[in-house]
């Protein structure tokens, strides 16, 4: 098993100490990439896939580097909805 596959199981188990480094690392893994214009320079941050089209915006945690639940699922189901992950 890969590392990204592990990182992938370690986000579908939705551990409560997921972090926001994690999830840069497992969207990469992915085919996504940062977005460094408009208005992602501070919380706000969009990770965009070139190749879909498909946009995953999400808060950046703070002052804790942990996503909180809720973050998660969204990020799971806007990644499903996009046939990104089974």
């Amino acid at each position: 098993m890969s590392k990204a596959e592990k990182l992938l199981k370690r986000f579908l188990s939705k551990p409560k100490d997921f972090t926001f480094e994690e999830l840069v690392r497992l969207l990469v893994s992915l085919g996504y990439e940062e977005a460094t214009t408009g208005k992602t320079s501070g919380s706000l941050v969009a990770f965009i896939n070139r190749g879909t089209r498909h946009i995953v915006r999400l808060h950046k945690p703070h002052p804790n580097p942990e996503l909180k639940r809720y973050q998660l699922d969204e990020i799971e189901n806007a990644l499903r909805k996009a046939e990104v992950i089974e």
